[in-house]
């Protein structure tokens, strides 16, 4: 008998990026060994969205072209709440902050994966970007991640990440090395192959 497939919740991950002589790194970190999903995997900071992110109050808006991005796919309150959502967590998990209340505008719309179907767990989670530069504060473990650091794209690549995330370092370093890449489209992640929105 077939079981019913789980609905993927929607979720937000924030790849802090700094640039320096030994190019791009990425601000990563473990999830602690007592998750149920993905647990002891390297990520990046990120989360379910909450309730309460719809209504949450922003510094600044998402910039048009990225809010024009997200609601390829989503409307333009799951949008705000998305960006919402990736700043909060991003505070919560390792001490980092794009101000209280967040501004929107910092952050770019990288790509979005979708959790295989055949999974108990599901997120569809959109990943944003921001440099190091735009936020506050030094990174530290929580409860729900240990050790961050900062990774380049190519040790990240070969520390054991799980596949979505080996996916999203890839989409990383192409957009990395395309300045003004368009806007759209965003790709997504769907059953382990890239698509547009």
């Amino acid at each position: 008998m077939r079981m019913t497939e789980a609905v993927p919740r929607h979720a937000a991950s924030l790849i802090v990026v700094r640039r320096d002589a030994e190019g791009v790194k990425v601000l990563m970190a473990h999830r602690s060994a007592g998750h149920r999903f993905m647990p002891n995997a390297l990520v990046f900071p990120g989360g379910a969205v909450d309730p309460a992110d719809f209504a949450a109050p922003a510094a600044s808006p998402l910039r048009a072209e990225v809010s024009a991005q997200l609601q390829r796919a989503a409307s333009a309150e799951l949008a705000h709440a998305l960006g919402v959502a990736a700043c909060r967590e991003l505070t919560e998990e390792v001490g980092l902050s794009l101000g209280e209340p967040p501004r929107l505008d910092r952050l770019s719309y990288l790509c979005r994966a979708i959790t295989p179907a055949d999974r108990p767990i599901r997120f569809d989670a959109r990943f944003f970007v921001v440099p190091e530069a735009a936020v506050n504060g030094t990174p530290g473990p929580s409860r729900e991640l240990e050790a961050p650091a900062w990774y380049g794209i190519e040790a990240a690549l070969v520390s054991g990440a799980v596949f979505v995330t080996q996916a999203v370092l890839k989409r990383l370093r192409h957009w990395s090395d395309t300045p003004g890449a368009p806007a759209a489209p965003v790709p997504v992640l769907r059953e382990r192959a890239w698509c547009d929105e």
